[in-house]
This record gives structure tokens, C-alpha cells and sequence, in this order.
């Protein structure tokens, strides 16, 4: 009922895929070059998924998982950018706008800030919004964890949604 009365909503979306040989490295819509790449129904893109779920929580809908199983073969190697895409129509049918996303990959390897300036303009391009409205951060786990071995990269996203 919050929600309604000030118009805003936040969203909150977290994902992990493994790291395997073999596969592309596809993060925020953007080839990265690396021995490894993300394990994934589609192309695995951490950062497109943590965004959608995120997305997903501030409309109150669900999450990626209900819309996009991975037991849908018609989804096998789907650029995540086409979900976020169809995720994006669902906002404006149901009359969100973004107001701004934060998200953070974490991965100890590559470094990503180079890649950064092409992941946002992607991703502002497929929300039809201003690139200065999307945020990426970079951090590492100083060597800890799944992720400082180099066997998955994760990501959290944060959302504020407005309805008209």
C-alpha cells in the first residue's frame, strides 16, 4: 500500500552462475574477453539477471525464475538482453518508469570498469532511459570465497521504479 501512495517502489535482485571454460563471457549485454565465461540456460549474463529480478521485486510480479524457466528450451542461449527487453515492456504495461538502477559484479577476474561505459549504454538503450540514470560498480573478494577462487562471478542490483 506504500507503494501506491508515494508512487515509488524499490527492487531488489541478486544472481550467481559459475565460471566454466568454453562459454563466452557475456556481462551486461557486452562480450568480455576471458578464458572463461558464465554457465547459464541462456547466455548466463549475471548482471542482466540480478537487474531483471530486481525489476521483477519493484513491480511485485515475481521473480526471473517465473518468467524465463530454464526449462524452456525456446530460452536456450537467449541473449538476456531480449528478456530484459520483454521485462521492460511488462513495466510499461503496467505503467513503471525507472527512476535509477545501482548494480555491482562481483568477480575476481577480469577487471570490468573498462567495460562499463558500453554495458550502460545497453542497458539505459533497452530501458529507455538516460545513461546517467544507470550505475555499475566493480568489486573483487580480495582472493575469498567461490568468487576469489574464480569459479563464479555474482551480482546485486537495486531498483527505484515510479508509476505514472
Amino acid at each position: 500500500m506504500g507503494r501506491d501512495i508515494i508512487g515509488l517502489s524499490i527492487g531488489f535482485g541478486f544472481d550467481v552462475h559459475r565460471l566454466i571454460e568454453g562459454r563466452p563471457l557475456i556481462i551486461g549485454g557486452v562480450r568480455v574477453p576471458f578464458k572463461k565465461g558464465l554457465l547459464g540456460h541462456s547466455d548466463g549474463d549475471v548482471l542482466i539477471h540480478a537487474i531483471i529480478d530486481a525489476i521483477l521485486g519493484a513491480m511485485g510480479v515475481g521473480d526471473i525464475g517465473q518468467y524465463f524457466p530454464d526449462s524452456d528450451q525456446s530460452l536456450k542461449g537467449v541473449s538476456s538482453l531480449k528478456m530484459l527487453s520483454e521485462v521492460k515492456e511488462m513495466m510499461k504495461r503496467n505503467g513503471f518508469v525507472l527512476v535509477h538502477l545501482d548494480a555491482t559484479v562481483v568477480a575476481q577476474a577480469p577487471t570490468l570498469n573498462p567495460f562499463f561505459k558500453k554495458m550502460k549504454e545497453k542497458i539505459s538503450y533497452i530501458l529507455d532511459v538516460k545513461i546517467e540514470s544507470v550505475n555499475l560498480k566493480a568489486k573483487t573478494t580480495e582472493g575469498l570465497g567461490y568468487i576469489g577462487r574464480g569459479e563464479g562471478i555474482a551480482a546485486y542490483a537495486v531498483i527505484i521504479l515510479v508509476r505514472k
